[in-house]
């Protein structure tokens, strides 16, 4: 098994009716290449469904204009990663997409959880399979598997857990979360765009 990754990256998140979220994102993933330079990808949803892109490489080398006209929708988060443990493939490029207990989860992290290992052992024990070697996957099964009525609930129950500095950008299929390690150790800003939000 590869060891698991810890994440140092750029993560961007946006809610914004009347803007083209994608080609949004791709900007503020270009503004924080320098947060990685490894992989990069986008998640949108059009309040029906979730698509996500990602590659290797570059963020203006894993999107062009096609890629971007068909990740339609309201609400995108993007990802772009430098990894300081592990290996570089694709099956670690983010955000990753996740499904489980009525739960359809795209998810974006920036930073580092110390008792990943101890989780993930906990996810195996319990009959989740790992398809990466991040912990980012590890937080979106612990939410998937997390008890609560709503996915607030359980983003609330699943924070508890970790242990380190981290921020997080989540969506489903209407909504847009960020999240971010109780002291703020990984900053995460929000400004409003006419009509909207962006993280």
């Amino acid at each position: 098994m590869d060891r698991l990754w810890h994440e140092a990256c750029g993560i961007f998140g946006v809610y914004a009716p009347r803007v083209d979220v994608a080609r949004l994102t791709f900007f503020g993933l270009f503004a924080l290449q320098h947060r990685g330079q490894e992989s990069a990808g986008i998640a949108t949803s059009d309040g029906k469904r979730i698509r996500v892109h990602s590659g290797m490489g570059l963020t203006a080398q894993v999107f062009n204009e096609d890629v971007l006209s068909s990740l339609r929708g309201e609400i995108a988060i993007g990802h772009t990663r430098y990894s300081t443990t592990g290996s570089s493939r694709q099956a670690n490029a983010q955000p990753i997409l996740v499904s489980g207990n009525r739960i359809h989860l795209a998810l974006g992290h920036n930073g580092n959880i110390i008792n990943a290992a101890f989780l993930r052992q906990e996810l195996t024990d319990l009959g989740y399979h790992f398809h990466t070697s991040t912990d980012s996957e590890i937080i979106a099964d612990l939410i998937l598997s997390a008890p609560g009525e709503t996915l607030q609930d359980k983003i609330r129950s699943t924070m508890r857990r970790l242990e380190g500095a981290y921020s997080l950008v989540l969506m489903n299929r209407d909504t847009l979360i960020g999240v971010r390690d109780s002291l703020g150790v990984r900053p995460l800003c929000i400004g409003a765009l006419d009509g909207g939000w962006v993280l």
